[in-house]
């Protein structure tokens, strides 16, 4: 397959590129994620928090984190703005329902991402009270994968318990999401007819990129050959319809742009997306690590920096260097997704340069 895009893609990310612009231009805030804990009940090998169960960094208070949703609240229309929990896993923190009726109350949907262990049934219940909107269930594969990658021996039936428990819940939209490794990626056909039976309806799968720990495992990436025939496979299954299938928003795919997710490339950090780290700083994407904070929310105002700073996230010149200083599919890529670049501006992965390579 040439990865390069068709004639008449190239049409449509010329048009996609022009709304690109105009967001980073108007920059206007549609999610904001909250690490609102760096504690975790699992020990994830790609995690790139490297969380523990018992976190160095302690918990964000709510009142430290309402206080800037409040001085957030006068500049937008807060029924437009998703907060999402993350960690960690957010769980961990006994007061999330109390967090999230905060946030309901404010007028403000929002969000969970976690890896299941600790959502029962009277869990789900109370955070369904509390105004929740949507949910991300993390499942990497059958038992021994999942159970490998999270470190945890009750990952997988927490998982599916709380996958089982929100298959059957009205109101909440919810997904399941699994990162791909050399451990699952010979399931994936088997493990998608198993996603069907739970009831799952929505399939996000992402790669695992190189920061962290996962760096120091190579279990954890799939080559080149792989990675394509990981594309062809979600391609195939959003032809299929039983799921609604999408690779994860982490790169530029060339010619497989508009086949395998629901939208044409587009890197929202710091353009749309927005977030705060558990220490204060104000970041973009939670998957960003490198040091691209842009202050903190215990000496600046938020709205001040969201307005005033992300230079680097809105005008992405500077990530036209080394492979990417000469490459003619920049004007759409710009750079790749940002959390695949170093502290430096060196980017780590070209999804370009991996498919059929």
């Amino acid at each position: 397959m040439n990865r390069e895009p068709s004639f008449r893609k190239r049409i449509a990310l010329e048009l996609w590129r022009r709304v690109r612009k105009n967001k980073a231009e108007l920059h206007e805030l549609r999610t904001l994620f909250w690490e609102c804990t760096l504690r975790c009940n699992a020990a994830c090998r790609h995690c790139g928090s490297d969380c523990r169960v018992s976190a160095a960094q302690a918990d964000m208070p709510l009142a430290d984190f309402l206080r800037v949703i409040d001085s957030i609240t006068p500049h937008v229309d807060p029924h437009r703005v998703m907060v999402t929990l993350t960690g960690g896993e957010a769980l961990v923190r006994p007061d999330i329902a109390q967090c999230g009726q905060a946030l309901y109350e404010r007028g403000y949907p929002w969000a969970l991402v976690s890896n299941g262990l600790l959502l029962t049934r009277d869990r789900l219940s109370s955070l369904v009270d509390a105004g929740l909107r949507s949910v991300a269930i993390s499942l990497d594969g059958f038992e021994e994968a999942h159970n490998w990658l999270r470190g945890n021996p009750l990952s997988f039936r927490g998982a599916v318990r709380a996958i089982s428990l929100l298959a059957t819940t009205q109101g909440v939209v919810w997904d399941v999401v699994t990162c791909v490794n050399q451990k699952n990626f010979g399931d994936l056909p088997t493990f998608k007819d198993f996603l069907v039976q739970l009831g799952v309806s929505r399939w996000r799968i992402f790669t695992i990129f190189p920061v962290g720990r996962a760096a120091q495992s190579p279990e954890l990436q799939i080559d080149n050959r792989q990675f394509t025939a990981l594309l062809d496979f979600i391609r195939a299954c959003r032809r299929e319809g039983q799921l609604r299938v999408n690779f994860a928003c982490e790169g530029f795919l060339g010619n497989y742009e508009g086949e395998v997710r629901d939208h044409l490339f587009f890197c929202n950090a710091g353009i749309n997306t927005a977030s705060i780290l558990a220490d204060g700083s104000i970041s973009a994407c939670p998957s960003i690590r490198a040091n691209y904070h842009q202050g903190n929310i215990y000496k600046d105002d938020f709205m001040t920096v969201w307005n005033n700073g992300f230079r680097v996230y809105r005008d992405r010149e500077w990530a036209r260097q080394g492979a990417c200083a000469d490459c003619k599919m920049f004007r759409y890529c710009e750079g790749n997704g940002m959390h695949l670049h170093d502290d430096e501006g060196r980017l780590l992965v070209c999804h370009l340069q991996r498919i059929d390579n």
